[in-house]
């Protein structure tokens, strides 16, 4: 008798004691595995999520490349719900939803302080098109650092662009190879270095930080550091997945995701002078060593780049945006434009 009583007393302690909380999956997708230093960062934020949120998270990452997710695709993923949450290359996806592109358009802000405003002031919008469009929405926008020009051949200035194959990854970007006779070619980042190597390509822009994670320095010679963008990123969840959050956890994430946001600014800032040190094989870089010829950018270039904005940059923006989105050119005026000091006519 004794003993029953007991086990019914262990029984009933055990039902008093709360469940364990449910288990939440999240299927998360980061950048290309060839950008380690931010796949790095990345892996690192997802493996720490479940207790800095205090969450019991089930999350699984992988990189795009490695799931065979391309970057165009991005957002057709999140709206469909195949993935929780979507690291995006905006510039990539920007033929999906034009107005994207204007966060960071090229040219327009071409230093870390004006690209913070632009992108403090363009959020809000962007968000709200995001949700409406890609059932999504915002918790992370970075950039991966000031995007240069790498070739394989001298180019020590915007004229001796004239001619050559310049991989372009953005509208905007296109808009602005083509106003300095150059030929654009649509790549995504892995393909960039065989096509440099073949030949199929003579420079391609990016970050410096990407492209010595890529081991561009093998495949180029010459680097042109003259800032046209800021390689703005994104960390997208779709709202089928936010929904499965209390209110509570909601922010629990949303501070989460700011924390990483702060770090990948953070590395934007201080990986540029270092990555462009090691391409350049200097003695500084602590790391593996290239041999790249880091050309002096000529004043004129930076009045070229500003001429190529009103000229062609927001024209185009303007143009290929409104035919999507009639309200696009005047949200775009109302946000990053007034932060900026442009206005499309």
């Amino acid at each position: 008798m004794t003993r029953i009583l007991a086990l019914a007393a262990a029984l009933l302690c055990a039902a008093a004691l709360p469940a364990p909380a449910q288990q939440i999956p999240l299927r998360a997708v980061g950048h290309f595995s060839q950008n380690t230093k931010q796949i790095e960062i990345e892996r690192a934020f997802y493996a720490r999520l479940p207790q800095a949120t205090g969450m019991n998270l089930a999350v699984s990452f992988n990189p795009m490349d490695q799931i065979g997710v391309q970057a165009a695709d991005a957002l057709r993923h999140l709206r469909s719900g195949a993935f929780d949450v979507m690291a995006v290359l905006i510039g990539q996806v920007a033929r999906d939803e034009p107005f994207f592109d204007g966060l960071d358009l090229i040219g327009v802000s071409t230093n870390t302080a004006d690209l913070q405003k632009a992108v403090e002031a363009g959020r809000e919008a962007f968000d709200r098109r995001l949700q409406e469009r890609f059932n999504g929405r915002v918790l992370a926008l970075w950039p991966f650092g000031p995007q240069y020009f790498f070739c394989n051949s001298p180019v020590r200035s915007v004229a001796d662009l004239r001619g050559l194959k310049v991989r372009s990854y953005t509208p905007s970007m296109t808009a602005l190879v083509q106003h300095f006779g150059a030929i654009p070619v649509t790549l995504q980042f892995s393909e960039v270095y065989p096509s440099l190597q073949r030949g199929l390509v003579t420079c391609g822009i990016t970050s410096a930080v990407s492209a010595y994670a890529g081991n561009w320095g093998e495949v180029t010679t010459h680097v042109l550091p003259l800032s046209v963008a800021g390689g703005i990123q994104g960390h997208f969840m779709s709202n089928a997945a936010w929904r499965r959050f209390t209110p509570e956890q909601q922010a629990a994430l949303t501070a989460a995701f700011k924390g990483l946001e702060a770090e990948m600014w953070r590395f934007a800032q201080v990986s540029d002078a270092q990555s462009l040190a090691c391409l350049a094989g200097k003695p500084e870089c602590p790391e593996r060593k290239f041999g790249a010829v880091i050309s002096a950018v000529p004043p004129e270039d930076d009045a070229r780049v500003r001429e190529a904005v009103s000229s062609v940059v927001l024209p185009t923006f303007r143009d290929s945006c409104n035919r999507v989105w009639a309200e696009c050119a005047a949200a775009w005026n109302r946000t990053v434009g007034a932060a900026r000091g442009y206005t499309i006519p």
